[in-house]
């Protein structure tokens, strides 16, 4: 099941024709290049810039800058328009794992779940530091990364993906018997977003889509399903609600009115977001993150100041810096160039729905007490020898991820 679903099946034919042809015709100028916006900004009946409607990036950008860019921060057309026919045969040949396996099994999504779109115009979303990835991080983000990966790898040892030496167990090595720690809870709250234990003992143990969850602010997109946000504004106040992958939808509600932050103890799972006006930007400071939540393992320390401004009739930049002094050595910053979508195209909009908490959280639940009944009884391996982490190869393998 996984924690990627599409609303409708096609068959791979014709979806990886479809994806050839979509991704190997050259790009069109991205907001990043286009002419500045010179009227005046579009203001709302009570005064205010106006930034409602549905918005989206149009383009694939990677988070990280892959290294062979450097410190190029914009790719060349001709650098675009070669990586768009590498993608186009990339995802053309749909590659998997091999057939019939249990990690091709866990990870038997392929191009007909996936929102393909010509690669943009910058090499990376992260804008600072200059080399475009994310800044080192603290010692004691370190240890707690390890020891977080130390007890992923423990409930691997004994499967077939790490006496394979499958990707997913880099850094392990293969046991045959399973770990005398597979009982134990993990060094702290499981919160990976599509990183999985391999075991079902209990809901916490399964990535977060799994249970129709999403780690929220900030949201950098996914290919699967894509990321939408409809900005709402009311006099004194903004609401976005955010639809991403295959159905983990959610909303936040901006404070407007000019008070303090929650109290310091009042933790929120998508944090306190507190706005205001610069000129024709919006502003808005991010706190109060639950410690369940996980942005590259920063948690209840994470904070963000975002800044929204509309450059044109159809097009929106978005600008944010990321910082947790626990986690990072310094600050980084991400920019990306969002574009309305019809308002008349998207005039009914169905509320969108996630499956995986409904029926696939509890089937699998039940699918590992059945497997634990049956190797008790003498029947089936023990399922402690199974991969149940899987992986999206096509996606490993994209030369923008």
């Amino acid at each position: 099941m996984g924690d990627r679903f599409s609303a409708s099946m096609i068959t791979v034919a014709i979806t990886a024709a479809a994806v050839s042809t979509a991704i190997s015709v050259p790009a069109t100028r991205t907001s990043a290049q286009a002419p500045a916006f010179s009227n005046t900004a579009l203001n709302t009946p009570w005064g205010e810039p106006d930034l409602q409607g549905i918005w989206t990036e149009e383009f694939d950008t990677p988070l990280q800058r892959p290294a062979q860019y450097a410190n190029q921060e914009f790719f060349t057309e001709t650098q675009r328009q070669e990586l768009d026919k590498r993608r186009a045969t990339h995802y053309g040949d749909d590659p998997r794992q091999q057939r019939g396996s249990a990690v091709d099994v866990g990870g038997a999504y392929n191009t007909t779940f996936l929102t393909i779109k010509h690669t943009g115009a910058r090499t990376s979303m992260i804008v600072d530091p200059p080399n475009g990835r994310l800044p080192p991080q603290t010692p004691q983000a370190q240890r707690a990364a390890a020891a977080d990966r130390e007890f992923f790898l423990v409930l691997l040892q004994s499967t077939n993906a790490c006496k394979n030496k499958e990707p997913v167990c880099a850094g392990g090595k293969y046991e045959p018997t399973p770990s005398p720690r597979f009982s134990e809870p993990p060094p702290r709250y499981h919160a990976g977003n599509v990183a999985r234990l391999n075991r079902s003992d209990g809901p916490e143990d399964d990535g977060l889509s799994d249970r129709c969850l999403r780690s929220g602010l900030p949201e950098f997109g996914s290919l699967f399903g894509g990321s939408f946000r409809r900005i709402v504004q009311t006099p004194g106040g903004i609401s976005i609600f955010y639809d991403v992958n295959q159905g983990q939808g959610w909303q936040r509600n901006i404070v407007m009115n000019g008070s303090p932050h929650l109290p310091a103890n009042i933790h929120q799972w998508f944090g306190d977001s507190r706005g205001h006006w610069e000129d024709d930007t919006l502003v808005v400071d991010v706190t109060n993150f639950s410690p369940k939540t996980d942005v590259f393992g920063s948690r209840e320390n994470l904070h963000l100041v975002e800044r929204w401004t509309r450059t044109g009739p159809r097009t929106l930049a978005y600008e944010s810096l990321i910082e947790d002094p626990t986690v990072w050595t310094q600050p980084w910053t991400i920019k990306q160039e969002f574009t309305r979508q019809s308002d008349e195209e998207n005039r009914i909009y169905y509320e969108p729905r996630c499956i995986e908490g409904n029926y696939g959280l509890p089937g699998l639940l039940h699918g590992r007490r059945v497997e634990e009944r049956a190797f008790a009884e003498g029947r089936g391996p023990d399922p402690r020898t199974n991969d149940t982490v899987g992986a999206v190869l096509s996606v490993q393998q994209d030369p923008l991820q």
